[in-house]
């Protein structure tokens, strides 16, 4: 094969797991740190953070193969999927699924070098995130599968940290289901009209015209839940004032999405990042302040 040619394919392998689209794995890594930080009370090692910053990437690039495999003949009916490389033939579906292993594996290899508990966890993690894109047959609410298969990134640092998951791990497993539920759904809304023709189940549709209130409360129990859990750490005000600034964005989301135009669903979905590391910030600063003072 050519230099070009190998040039190509490593452009269309790029574009597959989205590395150009870095949205849906910051969304992963935020809570995911921010459970890392609330598990070690304060920051967790290098070597942890290099552990699930890397891990998170891979395995929500090995989640986009899947995916795309799974909906091909799907994706080519929708707008903003049918130029995916698999959709197109462009990469093969034994293409697709050898690279998503690939980056799977991998993974897995970066959790062997913390401890059992976590290891164990990434197994039911790796067959929820698998099972995920099949569910949009059956399920009225799909984007629910997705929230658990992304969370388990919460319940992996606690269990790679402390050898166990408390409860505080799960209660920041719930609230995040719901942020999940908030922004995939608005995702969902950019599709709806080629979802309803092709027979795709999705939140968006289930919802209805209920969709705008439900992201807004859908926001509202994220929020609310992590500030809940998280009081008896005495985090501070550094915290507070973070948590009421990711409520100011998610008042922006609602002026984005209120009329439903794909435009503002679409970049309500994209900036969603900035919510989740707003949070993170809040945790990781309250931590480094604490030090600071004691030290």
């Amino acid at each position: 094969m050519s230099p070009v040619s190998l040039r190509h394919r490593f452009a269309l392998y790029l574009d597959l797991i989205r590395w150009d689209r870095p949205a849906g794995w910051l969304v992963c890594l935020w809570p995911t740190l921010s459970a890392l930080w609330i598990a070690a009370d304060g920051f967790p090692g290098w070597h942890l953070l290099i552990v699930f910053v890397l891990g998170t990437i891979l395995m929500r690039s090995a989640g986009c193969c899947v995916n795309d495999v799974a909906d091909r003949d799907f994706d080519k009916h929708v707008k903003r999927t049918a130029q995916r490389p698999v959709t197109t033939g462009q990469v093969s579906v034994k293409e697709a699924l050898g690279l998503g292993a690939a980056l799977a594996i991998v993974s897995f290899g970066l959790v062997l070098t913390t401890n059992m508990a976590a290891v164990l966890w990434s197994v039911p993690a790796v067959l929820v995130a698998i099972a995920y894109p099949f569910t949009k047959r059956i399920i009225a609410m799909p984007q629910a599968v997705l929230g658990i298969a992304f969370n388990f990134g919460i319940v992996i640092a606690f269990a790679a940290v402390q050898g166990s998951v408390p409860a505080v791990a799960w209660w920041m497993w719930l609230g995040n289901l719901f942020w999940v539920l908030a922004y995939d759904t608005e995702y969902a809304m950019v599709d709806r009209d080629d979802d309803l023709k092709i027979g795709i189940k999705t939140s968006a549709i289930t919802l209805g015209r209920l969709d705008v209130a439900g992201i807004s409360l859908f926001y509202l129990l994220f929020l609310g839940i992590w500030a809940v859990a998280l009081a008896p750490y005495a985090l501070g005000a550094i915290f507070y004032v973070a948590m009421v600034a990711a409520l100011a964005q998610a008042v922006w989301h609602f002026t984005l999405i209120r009329t439903r135009t794909r435009e503002g669903c679409f970049k309500a979905f994209r900036i969603n990042h900035w919510l989740g590391a707003t949070v993170f910030a809040g945790i990781a600063g309250s931590y480094l302040l604490r030090y600071l003072l004691t030290n």
